[in-house]
């Protein structure tokens, strides 16, 4: 008889199945380890199947790490043999694996007509994933409308879902071609060049727009920007990281130290 610990052959075979198509599956995403599973649970994303080789482990886990979860994780997991896990791809920070649905689809024209007072944060053809995980975590976190994207690395790849500890799920992340016209949101785009952040006033639903590590904004993005803003910075730092430019300037338009009101 099959260990009631671990699926009977043709369950793993399913199992191994579902996730091999993950990469042919534009609807569903594969989540690495418990973090990314609990910003997932805790923000209403449909997980259709999760998995675990040492489910007693990860159970103990939970209690530290979001007992709020427990319950649900107890329900939700099934266990695996360490074989069958381990050839489900890289092996996970903690030990489980889930599929997830990916949000349905939001119009840009949406979000940029939406009376939300929150920033939304633009992301001109990003290069690195796991940069662009790190700044839908941070969105996620100071509560901005949402994460665009223009051209770029695919913000819903499994690294960028890594780099954000599953907080996808939180904000919404979409990808766009080119910038549609943004309604009454205004834009201001992030560049050396700028007049600095705690000097100029950015109204209440401002498009903030960051470019790429390698390339900086477009010239055509820069022309269409309200204005250009630079982060003060100490004598001969020539850059910050992405994801920590997005922080700083998301934390000044929370604190109003930009000349913005804070959101509600």
């Amino acid at each position: 008889m099959p260990s009631p610990s671990a699926p009977d052959a043709s369950r793993g075979a399913e199992i191994a199945r579902r996730f091999a198509q993950l990469a042919q599956d534009p609807s569903r995403v594969r989540l690495d380890g418990l973090h990314p599973l609990k910003h997932g649970l805790r923000f209403g994303a449909a997980i259709e199947l999760a998995v675990s080789p040492d489910k007693a482990a990860l159970m103990a886990l939970a209690q530290v790490l979001c007992p709020d979860l427990v319950a649900r994780l107890q329900a939700l997991v099934e266990p695996v043999a360490p074989s069958l896990f381990a050839a489900l791809g890289p092996p996970p920070p903690s030990p489980v694996l889930a599929i997830a649905r990916r949000p349905p689809a939001i119009e840009p024209e949406q979000l940029f007509a939406s009376p939300d007072p929150a920033p939304i944060v633009l992301l001109e053809r990003p290069v690195h994933a796991g940069n662009l995980g790190a700044v839908v975590r941070v969105a996620a976190a100071l509560e901005a409308a949402a994460v665009l994207t223009v051209g770029g690395v695919d913000p819903w790849a499994p690294a960028a879902l890594r780099g954000s500890s599953g907080l996808h799920f939180a904000v919404p992340v979409v990808r766009l071609e080119e910038l549609p016209e943004l309604a009454t949101r205004p834009l201001f785009a992030f560049h050396a060049e700028g007049r600095p952040l705690d000097a100029q006033p950015i109204p209440k639903g401002a498009v903030l727009a960051f470019g790429s590590e390698r390339h900086g904004l477009s010239d055509a993005l820069r022309r269409r920007a309200q204005a250009l803003l630079a982060i003060p910075m100490r004598r001969g730092v020539s850059s910050l990281n992405l994801a920590t430019a997005v922080a700083i300037a998301l934390w000044s338009v929370r604190l109003g130290l930009c000349g913005c009101s804070r959101p509600p």
